[in-house]
């Protein structure tokens, strides 16, 4: 295989494949990335076993060719080449491939291509397109409520399904918050089975589809999902699992609500948090009509509080949360205002922006 290719083409194919294979590997071929040269074209594919991602890029052919290399060396390679360098890739017989750009030349080791996993093409039950903004949006509102713990491995992903026989929609939740977003069902959409995508999967597709726009196509089975766009595919194995029934948490008659700035109030919860324990994080909220009294406690008797002017006008009502999980909501909102739908200081509070049906989010409260 001969080939050479612009760095600025290749740095970034490479950046997307790098990013899949896992770092520490039992298995040596799976460090690897598989380059194959053909008719003008360069496809790099890696894996990790759960996701596969294949990406196509051109190139000048001199040996069409096919061989395995380490990912993240390759990488580091080309990243520190300078810009506008011309890479040259050339695979010998013996075992080695080198890179050369100007002045510099690299020998890497490679391993034999029938080593590396089948990746399954296999055709999907269900497919559908949406733009990349749209799968962005529901990415973007719910990933940061997916859960970490490995021991709810069901609550690992974002839970994709139909809602109501007409909205697609995502969910994530943690058990201390939940969030969610959704759109209109796209079209050829309506026979989608319910699945969940893997937090990895959801991260890859985040850093993917932020730098694309267009529309993307997404086929789905029972235990696997397949996102096309431009010249990549990421295909990811579904958690096996099922999802709770996160509706029974959403309250719906939650009647105390309160609208802040979002830009007040988060700068508010930031500095109010500064005092409060590095545990809990947890800040106090009062309301009262007209305003809202945040306030922080640490265990070595540092205190803060500062008072917001809000739209309210309902009982008074003292309730906790964690301020991290406060501002990662705020972060979400989308305009100038927020609003929290209150019960009492025990039940789980809905915030979302003023108006917006698409995306909401629901937050549990904590003893302060």
């Amino acid at each position: 295989m001969k080939l050479t290719i612009d760095r600025a083409m290749l740095i970034k194919p490479l950046g997307h494949v790098q990013s899949v294979v896992e770092r520490r590997n039992t298995i040596p071929i799976l460090s690897n990335v598989v380059l194959k040269a053909e008719d003008g074209q360069l496809v790099l594919t890696a894996t990790d076993m759960d996701m596969d991602i294949v990406e196509t890029v051109a190139a000048a052919v001199m040996e069409p060719g096919m061989i395995t290399t380490p990912a993240q060396l390759l990488f580091e390679i080309v990243r520190k080449l300078p810009d506008g360098a011309e890479v040259e890739i050339n695979a010998s017989d013996n075992g080695q491939v080198k890179i050369s750009a100007g002045r510099s030349s690299f020998n890497l080791p490679t391993l034999p291509v029938d080593d590396f996993p089948a990746i399954n093409s296999a055709p999907m039950a269900c497919e559908f397109t949406i733009a990349a903004a749209e799968l962005k949006s529901l990415i973007e509102n719910t990933r940061f409520a997916v859960s970490t713990e490995e021991t709810r491995y069901y609550l690992n992903g974002i839970y994709l399904h139909l809602a109501d026989g007409q909205m697609l929609r995502a969910v994530s939740t943690d058990g201390h918050r939940l969030a969610r977003s959704q759109m209109d069902m796209p079209a050829n959409a309506e026979l989608m089975p319910s699945v969940i995508i893997p937090r990895k999967a959801v991260g890859e597709m985040s850093k993917l589809i932020d730098e694309y726009e267009g529309d993307i196509k997404i086929g789905l089975t029972d235990s696997r999902a397949r996102f096309s766009f431009g010249s990549v595919d990421v295909t990811t194995k579904l958690i096996d699992g099922t999802f709770p029934d996160y509706q029974r948490v959403i309250p719906t008659e939650n009647n105390h609500i309160m609208q802040v700035s979002v830009a007040s109030f988060k700068d508010s919860v930031d500095r109010v948090s500064t005092v409060s324990s590095e545990k809990t994080r947890s800040v106090k909220m009062k309301l009262s009509p007209s305003s809202l009294t945040l306030s922080a406690t640490s265990a070595d008797a540092a205190s803060a509080t500062e008072s917001l002017e809000v739209s309210y006008d309902g009982a008074e009502i003292e309730i906790g949360f964690n301020a991290r999980y406060l501002l990662d909501i705020a972060n979400q909102i989308d305009g100038d205002m927020m609003e929290f739908a209150l019960s009492d200081s025990a039940a789980p509070t809905v915030i979302r922006a003023p108006g917006d049906d698409a995306n909401l989010f629901v937050l549990m409260p904590m003893r302060v």
